[in-house]
Parts: C-alpha cells; structure tokens; sequence
C-alpha cells in the first residue's frame, strides 16, 4: 500500500485505538500524584505549597520528557520509545511506594514517572498520529490527546479505592504493574514507521514564515499562550480535591470531580477534533480560551457541594480541546519532518504553565488561607492566552497567504 493510500486509511484508525489505549494508561502518572497530595501532605507533614511539589515536578518532567521522547520516537520509532518508558514507568511506580521522604517522592515522581515515563504515551503519539491523517487530522490529534482525559476520568477514582483498601503506597506499586503488563503488548502494534518517513522524509505544509513570523518566533508566541491558558487550567484540575477537602465535602467527592471534569474533557477534545476540521485550530483555540475563562470565574461564586459538581462537568466542557488545538495548529504551521520537536517543545510548554498553575494555586492558599484569590489569578492568566490567540488569527485573517494550513 501506498503512502498516499495509509492516510486515513484502516491500518491509520487502528493505530489511533492502540494510540488512545497508550495514553489512557501511561497517562496515569499525572493524575495518581494529585490524588496522592493529601495524604502525601499528611505523612510527611508538609505545607500544601510542598506537597503540591510532586505534582510540579512531574508535569515538568513530563513536558520535558515529550521533547526528548518525540526526538527518540522521530529516530528510532514510537515502538522502541513507549518500550523503554513502560519500563521506566514500573520502575518510578514502585520507587515512589518506596519513598521514605516527600524529596524522594518527588524525584520519583518527576524523573522516572514524568520525565522518562508517562512522556513517551502522549506528545509522541499525538505527533504520531498527526502523521498518518490528513483530511481527518482534527479528530485524530483529538482523540489521542484525550487518552490523557480519559487517564484523569479512570485512575483517581481507581486511585481512590486502591488507597482506601491499601494505602498510597500498596496503590501505586499495583497501578505500576498494570501499566506494565499492558503497555508492552500494545506498544508492539506501534512498529509500521509512519507514511512517508519510511526513507526518512515526509513533505511539510507550513511555510517559511506562517503567520508572517520566523518558525521559531511562531513557536515562541504558541509557547508563552501554552503557559498562561494552562496555568488557568491548573487550578481546578489540581486542586479540586484539596478544595473539597477543605470545604468539608471529603476528598472522595473532590476525585468525583475530577474524574467528571476530565471525562467531560474527552467530550470536549473530541468536539474541538471535528471543529477544528471545519474551521481551523486558531478559531478553534480561541474558542476554547474564551470558554475557560468564563467557566473558571463561576468558581469565584458558587461553592456548594451541588454547584460544584455542575463546575467541574462545565470546565471540563469547555477546557479541553484546548491542548490538542495547539497541536493541529503546531501541524499545520510546520513541515512534518519537524513536527516531533515543534509538538513537543509547544506541549512542553502547555505543561509548564499546568506545573506553575499547580504550585502557584498552593502558595496563594498557604498565603491567604482560601482560593478565592487563586482563582483570581487563573482567569488574569486566561486573560494573557486570548489575547495572543486573538492576535494570531487576527494576523491570519488579514495575511491570508501567511496563514498556517
């Protein structure tokens, strides 16, 4: 079969369903450390500011690690790449259940879970299956970025339980085996290299100066609008648990939240997938940022236990196909033999912004004793990103021939 014949093709769909089952599981690292935080903060006696640490790290470790598994994955295959880190990945699990200090737990949690673990489920694959769909790229980037959602609907509820019946510790040494067990096989469906690079090459569709900037200035702008949409939507991702937790509703009703705020995600990358089909990423970026900013500001209002259930399944609605519109604007900005490294550097920072919106939204709690002002300074962030969005379609509008594809 041709190049030309495997996009969009069977062999293409079939891959994306072992690319959304990769996320979904190696996803787990993110979400099992935020559940963690509370009796994380309790055994170890830490501040929430300290025990928001891990997760800090880990998100670096994992923004960082999509640049350096997307290079291995361009090099050597997605198939050796998700190998190496599924066993990394074990390895952290059971390193974190050993930690006897919240150092050690989040040095584990950073390096071997983030950095060279769960990094080589996500950026890589999602550059993956951007390379093997051309006139379904929106869904396909979209639905395997929701293999992460789908990891934050799964795990903090199986987290959860585990925890409850075993302790942090036993829980995390379980989910370490299972991601070991599973991950290998399905990672061996990842051996046919992607159409055209095959001999190394694949044609680009961006130009030298999309948007009418260098790529590296355009790289640079999608970098800074990553960190401040992600801060924003750090706050209730992160948090969410410790601020039921807080309000006296129990932690097990914050993992709820969570878990319906990042199934209703899934919902939302897959609507913004076919969107951004119809009308690109940029609008379809803007879109998002809109609605987060307006969803974020509620919780500065409504705080009972019902409202705060709505809360959760609206920001997930609107929230997230934020990430995966990067990557379909990143693919059509930039020629595919670069688009490991542009996905990656562009997600990386996306990650940043989730880490410093993590530590942030607990130094202002330890600082003013709520999150009312945490909140706060999630929509001022917002508030950045639509505006560097707005700016780039804005030129894209009126430059058409500078416009990404």
């Amino acid at each position: 079969m041709t190049d030309d014949a495997l996009l969009d093709s069977r062999a293409a769909w079939v891959r994306l369903a072992a690319i959304v089952a990769l996320s979904t599981i190696g996803g787990a690292g993110m979400w099992t450390v935020v559940v963690a935080l509370p009796h994380v903060q309790a055994e170890f006696g830490a501040t929430r500011a300290a025990a928001s640490l891990p997760y800090t790290l880990t998100m670096l470790g994992f923004g960082a690690g999509g640049i350096l598994m997307g290079r291995l994955a361009d090099r050597f295959g997605t198939m050796a790449t998700l190998l190496g880190g599924t066993c990394v990945l074990a390895a952290g699990y059971a390193a974190a259940a050993a930690s006897t200090s919240l150092a050690m737990f989040a040095a584990a949690q950073g390096v071997m879970i983030g950095l060279l673990g769960s990094s080589a489920a996500f950026g890589p694959l999602m550059a993956d299956a951007s390379l093997w769909f051309r006139k379904r790229r929106g869904i396909a980037v979209a639905l395997a970025a929701s293999g992460n959602y789908l990891a934050g609907a799964v795990w903090p509820p199986v987290l959860t339980a585990l925890t409850a019946a075993y302790g942090w510790r036993s829980a995390h040494l379980i989910v370490g085996a299972f991601c070991l067990v599973t991950m290998i096989p399905l990672a061996t469906l990842m051996r046919a290299r992607p159409p055209g690079l095959r001999g190394g090459t694949l044609a680009g569709e961006g130009s030298d100066r999309p948007l009418g900037l260098s790529r590296n200035g355009l790289t640079a702008v999608l970098c800074v609008a990553g960190v401040a949409c992600c801060v924003a939507m750090a706050m209730p991702q992160v948090h969410i648990v410790a601020y039921c937790g807080d309000l006296g509703y129990g932690v097990a009703r914050g993992a709820e939240m969570l878990s319906i705020m990042l199934a209703c995600g899934i919902v939302s990358r897959i609507g913004s997938g076919f969107i951004a089909d119809r009308i690109g990423g940029l609008p379809t970026l803007l879109l998002g940022a809109v609605a987060q900013a307006l969803a974020l500001s509620l919780f500065l209002f409504f705080d009972g236990l019902a409202s705060l259930y709505v809360l959760s399944a609206l920001f997930g609605l609107v929230q997230g196909g934020i990430v995966p519109s990067y990557a379909v604007v990143v693919r059509g900005a930039f020629p595919a033999r670069e688009v490991g490294l542009r996905v990656g550097i562009v997600l990386f920072a996306t990650l940043i912004g989730m880490a410093l919106g993590g530590w942030l939204s607990g130094l202002i709690f330890d600082l003013t004793g709520s999150y009312a002002a945490a909140f706060l300074n999630g929509v001022a962030w917002n508030a950045v990103n639509v505006v560097i969005i707005a700016t780039l379609l804005l030129r894209a509008r009126r430059h058409p021939r500078l416009a990404t594809a």
